[in-house]
C-alpha cells in the first residue's frame, strides 16, 4: 500500500559551525537564584518582530538550509534529539541539547531557532524531550533536571520572512507545455513560477517567545501535550498531572492523580509511555512491566460516583508472557480501529478496539524478517494518516507492513558498511518520525543525527479515493507524480523483457502544485484515458491519449472548490457508480442515495429514484471506506429502477470488516436488512462486475476491453465464469468467491447455512490488483539498491506477479464440479501459459499428497485432477513436466495413478510429441531401475533415435546419446542403441550431419556425466 521510492531529501541547519557571537541566547528566565516553578518571563526570543528589512537581511533560505551569513540563529549542539509536527502539518519543530528549532514543512525550511544559554542549561538542565501543541502555539521542552520549559509561537499570515530567489540562467531546459496544461494564462505570482510544491504562498514568519518554566519535583518520566492540557506522568511518586493550557478562575489550573489510586492498574508500576488519539478519544498507556492500557480522561458528565477525584478510566488489554513480550512503544490507527503495541523482543502485537469498556482482542502479529538482535528494540511505531500503513522504527533499521500485516519495505536488507560509509543514518537506525503531506513524504531522524531525511512514498490512490476503476487499473501517487499500471495493454506478460517497465510515469504540473501541494487523490477512469488529481483546492485532468494537462486557467476559480475523494466534508461521504447509468451516494445522515444520470443531446442530470436508511444497522457513517450493491440478474436486466432499491444487497467496507446488508421483509411488509459480516482484515475488496472493462460481452461491444487476450470468453452457454467474482486482500493471502452469488444464498442468519469457503492465493508481495483476463495477481515490491559508485540509496519498485487460475482449478476440483473447472480452464485457453498453470495445479495437488496421505484413500484429490488434465491436448507434456519439478518420491505416487509409462511413452510417439516421448523414457528408466535393477533396455531409445534423425532433431539427439553414456561410460549401451537403429554402420568419427552438426558431439563423447535433469526441452 505504502512503498518508499527515489532516494530521501536531506535537510540540515547549517552546513558550517556559526560563530558564538551570532547567536543570540535566551537565559529562559533563569537567574542567579534557583527559579520558581512557574516564573513568567522577561526575556523572549523573537525571530520575527524586528523591522521587515531586518527580518529579511538577516538569512535567506534554500532547499532547507539556512544560508550561513553571520547573522543566522543555530543550534551549537548538532544531533537532533526529538521531532514533532502539527496536527495540521504545516510546521514541525526539533530540538537538541540545547536549542529548538521551528520549521516549515513545504517548503522545508527553519523559520526560527532559539538557543538556551549557558546559564538556562546549568540551572534547569539539557534538553531531553520536545512536545508540540496540536495547534502549534505552544512548544514544550523538557529537560535532564525535570523542567518543562515552555514556548509560545506566533505567525503572522501576511508576513514571509525569507525572499526565494531564482538563479537567472538564459540556457536551462524550459519545461513542456503539456506538463503545465492548454493554459497560456499569467499566473497572479510570475515570480514562483519556478517555485516547487507548495512554494506559492511562500515562507512563512514564525515569532518565538519564552513563556514559563515548570519544575516538577517528582521527575518525569512521559509528556503528552492535548488541546485542553499538558499531562506528565511521573516517576517518584508514581502520578499523572494534569496541567491546563490556560488558566481558569472556575477550577484548579493542576489536577494530580497517583497510579497507585487507579483500581483498573493492575500492579504497582510507573507509566513509561503515552500515545493519545483524537479522533478516538482514546490514549494508550504502557506501564513499566510491560502491561498496555486503553485510557480516556473522565470529564464532568463522566464522573466516577465512588471516586469523584478519579481523573482517568481504563482497561489494560495486554499482559507479556515474558521479559521479550514487555511493551514498549504503541500506536493509534483512529480509521481501522486498532492499536499497535511494539515488544522488547522487536514483533508487533496489533489489537482490535471494538468499544471502550475493554473489549480488545488481539487482531494480529506483526514479525521481521531478521532476529531481534539484528533489529533491535522498537523506538517508536506510527500510522499513516490514513491508516493503511504502519511505520515501526527500531535501533538498527525500520520496516513498514500494510494496515493488517503485508510487510511493504525495510531497511534491514541494506549493507550497513556501505551505509555507513556513505554516512546514510536514516538505514543504520530511526529515534523518530512523522508523516508529511496527508502520507506523500516520511520525515525520519537518525539515532545520533543533525540531518532530517525525507522520504517520498508512493501509495495506492485507493487510500485516498477508493474507487474501482483505480483498484482495477493500478494506480499509484506519490507527493509530485502519478504511476499507471500499463500491463492490461500487453498481450502476453510472459513475453516482456525483464528490463522493460510497466509502470507509466506521470509528472503533476507543477503549476498545479506550486500552491495545491499536497495531493489528497487521484482517480482513474475505467478505459485507463484519463486521471484526475485533486489537493487542497481545485483539481487538475490529464489524458493518457494525449499525454498533456488541463489545468484551470483563473487561479481565483481554482481556489472556489476542493475535492474531499470519500471524505466529502457535507453532506455525501462516499460516491460511487454502480453500473453506467447509476449513481449511488452515502450521506452522513446514513442514508444511500440512488440516482439515475439521464443525458439529452443538450444536458446531463440526475433524478432520484431511490433511497435506503441504514440507521441502527450502521454506527458511524463517516468511517464507511466503499460501498457496492448487487441487484438480481432479472433486475439488472428487466427491472425498473426505482425498484432496485427493494431487491439490491449491499456491501459495505468499515474498519476492516466487509459487511453484507440482504433485503427481506417483516411481518408487516416492512422492508428490512439482514447483516453480516462476511469478512475480517479487509484492506480492500474488489467486486468483479464494478470493473467491466475485464470482461466483455462480445467482440467489439461498446466501453469494454479489446486489447487481445486481455479478457475472457464469455459467449458459451456454460455461465459467466469469474464475472461475478468478489476478491478481497486481508494482510496475508489474496481470497476470491468465485462467485458471489453464493455468498448471498448462504448469507442470511435464518438459515444456518455456513459462508462458502474462499480460495486463498499465497502471495509473498502485496497485490495491486487482479488480472482477470490473464489469470494474473500483480503487485510491487520495495527494492533498495545500493551501489559502490554512488555515495547515496535509493528505493524502487520492482514488478511482481503470480498465477491465481492453479489454486482456483483446485478448488473446483476439490468440490468435485468438474463442469465448472473445465468451463474456466476453457475461458483461458489463449493464454500461452495455460500448460504451465496446469503443471503449477498437478505439483500442488501431489506434493500435498506426498507429505499428508489422505485418509481414507478414496479421498485423494489426485485421481481427478489426472482425469481433469486428460482432457487437455497438452496432458503428456503438463505431466512429463511436473515430475521435472518434483523429488524422485513422488514419482510412485504420481505414476500409480496413471497408465503404464511404457505406453504413456507409445502415445508420445503416436502424437510425434519426441521430446515428450524422451521425458517418459527416462522416468521409466529411472522407475525400472528403482524397482528391481533389471537391465536397461535400448530398444525404445533406439526408436527414438532414429525417430529424432529422421525428423533432423539433433538437439534431442545429442541428449540423448549424452544420457546413454552417462548411464555407461564405456559407451556400450550408446552404440548398441545406434546400432539397433540402424545410425552405427554410417557414423564415422569425424563426419558431420547435413546441418554441420559433428558426429562425435552427437556421440556425446566418453566420459560425460548426463542425468535426467539435463534433458532440454
Amino acid at each position: 500500500m505504502y512503498w518508499p521510492i527515489g532516494a530521501p531529501k536531506v535537510y540540515a541547519l547549517s552546513k558550517h559551525a556559526t560563530p558564538r557571537s551570532a547567536v543570540t541566547e535566551s537565559h529562559d528566565g533563569a537567574e542567579s537564584s534557583e527559579p520558581s516553578a512557574s516564573s513568567e518571563a522577561k526575556e523572549s526570543i523573537d525571530t520575527g518582530s524586528e523591522s521587515r528589512e531586518s527580518s529579511q537581511s538577516r538569512s535567506t533560505a534554500t532547499n532547507g538550509e539556512i544560508a550561513s551569513n553571520g547573522n543566522d540563529v543555530i543550534a551549537r549542539e548538532g544531533s537532533i534529539l526529538d521531532a514533532k509536527v502539527s496536527r495540521g502539518g504545516a510546521i514541525f519543530a526539533t530540538i537538541t541539547r540545547s536549542s529548538l528549532t521551528i520549521w516549515q514543512t513545504k517548503p522545508t525550511v527553519a523559520l526560527a531557532s532559539v538557543v538556551r544559554s549557558s546559564r538556562s542549561m546549568k540551572a534547569y538542565g539539557l534538553n531531553t524531550a520536545l512536545l508540540l501543541r496540536p495547534d502549534a502555539l505552544v512548544a514544550v521542552v523538557q529537560t535532564s533536571g525535570g523542567y518543562m520549559i515552555s514556548y509560545s509561537l506566533a505567525t503572522d499570515p501576511s508576513a514571509r520572512v525569507y525572499a526565494t530567489q531564482f538563479p537567472t540562467n538564459s540556457n536551462r531546459h524550459a519545461r513542456k507545455d503539456s506538463i503545465d496544461g492548454y493554459s497560456s494564462y499569467q499566473r497572479s505570482n510570475p515570480a514562483v513560477a519556478d517555485g516547487g510544491p507548495a512554494e506559492g504562498d511562500g515562507i512563512k514568519e514564525v515569532n518565538v517567545r519564552f513563556r514559563m518554566v515548570i519544575r516538577i519535583d517528582a521527575g518525569i518520566n512521559k509528556s503528552l501535550a492535548l488541546d485542553n492540557e499538558l499531562i506528565i506522568a511521573t516517576q517518584r511518586p508514581a502520578a499523572l498531572q494534569c496541567i491546563n493550557w490556560i488558566t481558569d478562575k472556575q477550577r484548579a489550573q493542576t489536577s494530580t492523580e497517583l497510579v497507585s489510586k487507579m483500581s483498573w492498574i493492575v500492579e504497582k508500576c510507573s507509566i513509561i509511555e503515552m500515545v493519545h488519539d483524537r479522533p478516538m478519544n482514546l490514549t494508550c498507556w504502557i506501564t513499566s512491566d510491560g502491561r498496555a492500557y486503553a485510557v480516556q480522561r473522565r470529564s464532568a458528565a463522566n464522573v466516577d460516583m465512588d471516586n469523584p477525584s478519579s481523573l482517568f478510566q481504563g482497561f489494560c488489554f495486554r499482559h507479556p508472557e515474558t521479559t521479550e513480550t514487555a511493551a514498549g512503544k504503541a500506536a493509534i490507527n483512529a480509521r481501522f480501529s486498532l492499536i499497535a503495541v511494539g515488544c522488547a523482543n522487536g514483533g508487533i502485537d496489533v489489537y482490535t478496539v471494538k468499544d471502550y469498556m475493554g473489549n480488545i482482542p488481539l487482531s494480529h502479529k506483526l514479525t521481521l524478517s531478521v532476529s531481534a538482535a539484528s533489529a533491535g528494540e522498537p523506538t517508536f511505531l506510527s500510522y499513516s494518516p490514513d491508516g493503511y500503513c504502519l511505520f515501526a522504527g527500531y535501533e538498527k533499521g525500520w520496516a513498514m507492513w500494510s494496515v493488517f500485516g503485508k510487510p511493504l519495505s525495510n531497511s534491514f536488507n541494506a549493507d550497513r558498511s556501505v551505509s555507513a560509509a556513505n554516512v546514510e543514518e536514516w538505514l543504520l537506525g530511526v529515534k523518530s518520525g512523522f508523516w508529511t503531506g496527508g502520507g506523500c513524504e516520511l520525515v525520519l531522524q537518525g539515532l545520533a543525527d543533525d540531518r532530517l531525511w525525507v522520504l517520498d512514498v508512493a501509495r495506492n490512490a485507493l487510500s485516498g479515493c477508493y474507487s474501482p476503476s483505480s483498484i482495477s487499473r493500478g494506480l499509484l501517487q506519490s507527493s509530485t507524480g502519478l504511476m499507471l499500471y500499463k500491463g492490461h495493454d500487453v498481450p502476453d506478460l510472459t513475453a516482456v523483457p525483464a528490463d522493460m517497465g510497466l509502470w507509466q510515469t506521470i509528472q503533476i504540473p507543477a503549476s498545479y502544485l506550486l500552491s495545491q501541494w499536497p495531493i489528497k487523490s487521484a482517480v482513474v477512469s475505467a478505459d485507463a484515458k484519463y486521471i484526475a488529481v485533486a489537493g487542497r483546492r481545485g483539481l487538475a485532468h490529464y489524458s493518457t491519449v494525449s499525454a498533456r494537462w488541463r489545468t484551470f486557467d483563473d487561479p481565483e476559480a481554482e481556489q472556489e472548490f476542493a475535492v474531499r475523494g470519500e471524505e466529502l466534508s457535507a453532506p455525501a461521504i462516499f460516491l460511487t457508480i454502480s453500473s453506467t447509468d447509476s449513481l449511488l451516494v452515502y450521506t452522513y445522515d446514513n442514508t444511500l442515495l440512488h440516482f439515475i444520470i439521464v443525458s439529452t443531446a443538450s444536458s446531463v442530470k440526475l433524478v432520484q429514484v431511490g433511497q435506503i436508511g441504514f440507521h441502527g444497522i450502521i454506527r458511524a457513517p463517516p468511517r464507511v471506506r466503499a460501498i457496492s450493491w448487487i441487484l438480481p440478474a432479472a433486475q439488472l436486466e428487466h427491472g425498473d429502477p426505482s425498484h432496485d432499491v427493494a431487491t439490491a444487497s449491499v456491501l459495505f467496507l468499515v474498519d476492516g470488516k466487509l459487511v453484507l446488508l440482504q433485503p427481506s421483509t417483516n411481518e408487516m411488509g416492512e422492508l428490512k436488512y439482514d447483516m453480516r459480516v462476511i469478512a475480517q482484515n479487509v484492506e480492500y475488496y474488489i467486486l468483479l462486475r464494478d470493473s467491466p472493462q475485464h470482461l466483455p460481452g462480445g467482440p467489439g461491444e461498446a466501453g469494454f476491453a479489446t486489447t487481445p487476450g486481455s479478457a475472457l470468453d464469455l459467449n458459451n452457454d456454460l455461465g459467466h465464469s469469474l464475472r461475478d467474482s468478489l476478491w478481497f486482500f486481508d494482510g496475508t493471502h489474496m481470497n476470491v468467491w468465485p462467485d458471489v452469488q453464493d455468498v448471498l444464498a448462504s448469507a442470511p442468519a435464518d438459515l444456518g447455512r455456513d459462508l462458502p469457503p474462499t480460495v486463498r492465493l499465497p502471495l509473498d508481495f502485496f497485490p495491486i490488483a487482479p488480472l482477470v483476463g490473464k489469470a494474473i495477481l500483480h503487485g510491487v515490491d520495495a527494492e533498495l539498491v545500493q551501489r559502490r559508485d554512488v555515495n547515496f540509496s535509493l528505493s524502487r519498485l520492482g514488478p511482481r506477479t503470480s498465477l491465481f487460475l492453479p489454486q482456483l482449478l483446485r478448488q473446483h476440483l476439490a468440490d468435485f464440479n468438474s463442469p465448472a473447472a473445465l468451463h474456466l480452464s476453457h475461458c483461458y485457453r489463449h493464454l500461452p501459459y495455460l500448460s504451465h498453470a496446469l503443471e503449477v495445479l498437478l505439483h500442488d495437488i501431489l506434493d500435498n499428497e506426498v507429505d499428508n496421505p489422505p485418509s481414507p484413500p478414496e479421498a485423494a484429490l489426485l485421481p481427478t485432477a489426472l482425469s481433469f488434465l486428460s482432457s487437455f491436448p497438452s496432458y503428456l507434456d503438463v505431466v512429463v513436466n511436473c515430475t521435472r519439478k518434483t523429488e524422485l518420491r513422488s514419482w510412485r505416487t504420481l505414476f500409480a495413478q496413471l497408465p503404464p509409462v511404457i505406453e504413456l511413452f507409445e502415445q508420445a510417439m503416436r502424437e510425434g510429441r519426441l521430446k515428450t516421448a524422451a521425458g517418459y523414457l527416462l522416468v521409466l528408466h529411472t522407475l525400472d531401475e528403482q524397482q528391481d535393477g533389471e537391465k536397461f533396455q535400448v530398444a525404445e531409445f533406439a526408436r527414438l533415435l532414429r525417430r529424432a534423425v529422421g525428423e533432423e532433431e539433433w538437439e534431442l539427439g545429442r541428449e540423448l546419446a549424452r544420457f546413454l553414456v552417462g548411464i555407461d561410460a564405456s559407451g556400450g549401451t550408446l552404440r548398441k542403441a545406434l546400432e539397433e537403429a540402424k545410425l552405427g554402420e554410417n557414423m564415422e568419427a569425424g563426419e558431420q550431419t547435413a546441418d554441420g552438426v559433428d558426429r562425435e558431439d552427437f556421440a556425446g563423447g566418453q566420459g560425460r556425466v548426463s542425468d535426467y535433469f539435463s534433458l532440454r526441452r
